[in-house]
């Protein structure tokens, strides 16, 4: 349970501004060129900084260090963001974040530890939820503050709540190491890097982040300030879209995935996505707005805690924090590539533009994992859920 407040508390602080980020910057007189700019440096510091975190995290046999690491970086983001309200500023404040999010390799492998080896599924989909609903609090009241007090409250409290994570962190204990486990070395990088069931979810997991990070964490709040929303109306924007997400990432892992398979879950995650997205620029008002928002956090929520799952299940425990690295650094490409690519159409052909590069995303992705995922037998829904498989491995399956 502390384990678990220190995760919500430590995504709250993150996320408390998401939805007022890009009106923000905006009000600050930035073009949508450099608004993408801001916002993909989130998903560029991911990319430079997840891996090495991991591979260092495995080397020392720690966990602790680079979770208050983390925390630490998410309050100077948030109190960096409050004190200096210009543009440079700002930039350095999201690249800051984007550093206290790469610690989020950390977290997951370390909670991950407390689970037997065909549990890692249901852990990552507790850590997922708690994400959400972390998301998802820390959101709905974001646009409130604004509207109520300043442009700042929300960075100020997203600070102090990363300083009171931290202090809680401090008490964490450190799960010892399995006394016949074989330590991480230099040689085990490369095969763990080649594992092509990592690195198709990771690619997978590389347009899912596009899209996100486009969409509902992107340019969907500037779409509705457009269509006449005010900044408190925000809060119902992110109801409709993180309320249907969470349930969704709730049944994805073990429910829905031992039912219709691995196959049938991602590809209707992703389809969905896409229709959904499409219909962004159509929506002629902020409630019909709302209602893409309602299914298409169903669709994401369907996708994303299957592949955190699926990308560390067959991997050795003593590898598992350079494996999570690994994905979590390649599909943080998604986070900088989808926002950057997206502020420069935006720039060029309106918002509309932008919607339609992420809804593109997604339909790529589920062909993809229609053409990847070929095994819905038992063994393969078994090894997609995270538990043991009947027969063959997971790589077969994937």
């Amino acid at each position: 349970m502390l384990f678990i407040s220190v995760v919500f508390l430590y995504w709250f602080s993150s996320y408390i501004y998401v939805p007022i980020l890009s009106p923000y910057i905006e009000h600050l007189g930035a073009s949508y060129t450099y608004l993408g700019i801001v916002l993909g440096s989130y998903g560029l510091m991911q990319i430079l900084f997840r891996l090495p975190l991991g591979i260092l995290s495995d080397f020392m046999e720690k966990r602790r260090p680079f979770i208050w690491l983390g925390l630490a970086a998410s309050a100077v983001s948030g109190l960096m963001f409050a004190a200096f309200g210009q543009l440079g500023w700002a930039l350095a404040a999201r690249a800051m974040a984007g550093i206290a999010a790469s610690t989020w390799v950390v977290f997951t492998v370390a909670f991950s530890g407390f689970f037997p080896k065909h549990e890692i599924t249901r852990a990552m989909s507790m850590m997922q939820f708690t994400t959400v609903a972390a998301q998802l609090t820390s959101m709905l009241v974001s646009g409130y503050l604004v509207e109520r007090w300043s442009w700042q409250l929300p960075f100020w409290l997203g600070g102090i709540v990363a300083v009171i994570a931290l202090v809680l962190a401090l008490f964490l204990r450190e799960k010892e190491p399995d006394p016949g486990r074989t330590p991480m070395s230099l040689q085990d990088l490369a095969p763990v890097m080649r594992d092509r069931t990592l690195f198709r979810v990771s690619f997978l997991s590389i347009l899912a982040h596009c899209v996100l990070f486009i969409t509902m964490f992107g340019y969907t709040p500037n779409q509705a300030l457009d269509l006449g929303a005010s900044k408190n109306d925000l809060a119902w924007l992110t109801l409709s879209f993180m309320l249907p997400h969470a349930a969704a990432t709730l049944f994805a892992g073990r429910t829905l995935v031992n039912r219709f398979g691995a196959r049938a879950v991602l590809t209707v995650g992703y389809v969905g996505t896409a229709v959904f997205t499409f219909c962004i620029p159509a929506a002629s008002s902020f409630g019909w707005l709302c209602v893409t928002q309602i299914f298409n956090g169903l669709a994401q929520g369907l996708v994303f805690p299957l592949l955190l799952g699926k990308s560390v299940a067959h991997i050795e425990p003593s590898k598992r924090a350079t494996a999570m690295g690994f994905y979590q650094a390649v599909y943080a490409i998604g986070m900088f590539m989808g926002p950057f690519i997206a502020g420069w159409i935006s720039s060029a052909w309106g918002l509309a533009g932008g919607f339609r590069l992420a809804a593109y995303a997604a339909l790529a992705a589920g062909v993809l994992a229609f053409w990847w995922i070929r095994t819905d037998t038992k063994a393969g829904v078994s090894a997609a859920s995270g538990g043991p498989p009947n027969t063959g491995s997971v790589q077969k399956n994937v």
